[in-house]
């Protein structure tokens, strides 16, 4: 479904991506894990056309990403939640809910699909009307994540899902992940807890320093004394 070639990406004269080649697959859940300006973040924008390569090639279901802007990329069936959940702070939760459907036409189908944003989160439905910049960061989360589905991804990309929550509601946000994923929407994952993202990925990339370093299956990866010792404390 998703292809990245021998991708190079600079900020300026800072080389952030040199060479990463991987892909994700129609169904799968694939999480990208290393330390913090290993350039996992940089990775999803490069997909999400916020950022273009300098060198190497970049394709979604065959068509080439390296050629069309962002907004057409949202068209094309790739959404992207940002780091920093970046919702609307000043709008109500509907109202983002409603952006994330920008391009749609189907009012039937923005509405039907609204309900079920609902229902995979009831606490925004409780919350509806109220800004968004008032909601709990676990709220902010799922709202972020629900306006990113509002626009019908076949792949959805998140980055660092769990910032800044309470275990309890990163275990939650864990759970919708892998019922987002099992409802037929492919996710490309960036998450700084390492155990958690590898423990519902079907496949794993580790990233050090802009370099892919190790590659294969999340529950080998999990079992390999560099990755524990590395990212699982242990």
């Amino acid at each position: 479904m998703l292809l990245l070639n021998n991708i190079h990406v600079f900020y300026g004269a800072i080389h952030a991506l040199k060479g990463i080649s991987f892909e994700v697959n129609k169904g799968e859940i694939v999480t990208l894990i290393g330390s913090n300006g290993a350039g996992k973040s940089t990775c999803l924008k490069t997909i999400s056309g916020l950022l273009r390569p300098k060198e190497g090639a970049l394709s979604f279901k065959d068509d080439d990403l390296t050629v069309v802007d962002a907004p057409q990329i949202v068209a094309r069936g790739i959404s992207h939640v940002p780091e920093g959940r970046r919702i609307f702070a000043n709008m109500s939760v509907s109202e983002n809910l409603d952006l994330g459907a920008y391009l749609r036409k189907d009012k039937e189908g923005i509405k039907e699909d609204r309900e079920e944003i609902f229902t995979l989160f009831p606490r925004l439905k409780e919350r509806r009307r109220q800004l968004a910049g008032t909601l709990s960061g676990g709220e902010q989360q799922m709202l972020a994540m629900g306006r990113a589905l509002m626009s019908k991804p076949e792949l959805l990309l998140l980055d660092e899902p769990s910032m800044g929550l309470a275990p309890i509601l990163v275990k939650q946000i864990f759970e919708i992940i892998k019922e987002i994923n099992s409802s037929g929407t492919t996710i490309l994952l960036v998450e700084q807890n390492a155990r958690m993202a590898l423990s519902i990925a079907n496949r794993a990339y580790v990233l050090e320093t802009g370099k892919i370093v190790l590659s294969g299956n999340a529950q080998e990866l999990m079992a390999t004394e560099e990755v524990r010792k590395a990212y699982l404390g242990g």
